[in-house]
């Protein structure tokens, strides 16, 4: 089983943080994930910039930052993989939403698949997402493979 945990700083904790949870769970099981621990920390565009020149020595906000822990545990007998630490800038949604063209809901959901992705240990090198970037970048086009099967899911319209 899976594990979750969703928590903010400098925002308030979104009332769709459950909506989250369920999304975030339903991307491990389409890539196959089991007993997964993942930390969402959803925050403001000054706490993620914090983040971002400590870890990054990137004096910028960012939308969205992975922290891969990768580390095996056994709990209780059973064997838990502690994949890492997702932070999203909820302000930067609105921006993104407004400059690709999307739904917010939508972009907070590639946002997480993104991280998710990222913590999975994919990579990738081209930082444009346009169409061409999709079909060379094998982590993108599976990205919004997995944003495509799992369309009918909502975050924040809930």
């Amino acid at each position: 089983m899976n594990k979750v945990d969703i928590s903010a700083e400098a925002v308030d904790l979104p009332v769709w943080d459950k909506a989250a949870k369920k999304f975030i769970l339903k991307t491990l099981e389409k890539i196959h994930r089991v007993n997964w621990d993942i930390s969402i920390l959803f925050c403001n565009n000054a706490f993620i910039q914090e983040l971002n020149e400590r870890y990054r020595q990137k004096k910028e906000s960012t939308d969205i930052l992975s922290f891969p822990i990768s580390e095996t545990i056994h709990e209780n007998g059973e064997e838990r993989y502690i994949a890492g630490d997702i932070v999203i800038s909820l302000e930067s949604l609105p921006e993104n939403a407004e400059r690709f063209g999307i739904s917010q809901d939508e972009e907070l959901r590639r946002l997480l698949v993104h991280g998710i992705l990222h913590l999975d240990g994919l990579e990738h090198t081209i930082h444009d997402i346009s169409a061409d970037a999709l079909a060379a970048e094998p982590m993108l086009f599976l990205q919004e493979h997995i944003i495509s099967e799992l369309s009918e899911e909502r975050i924040l319209s809930v």
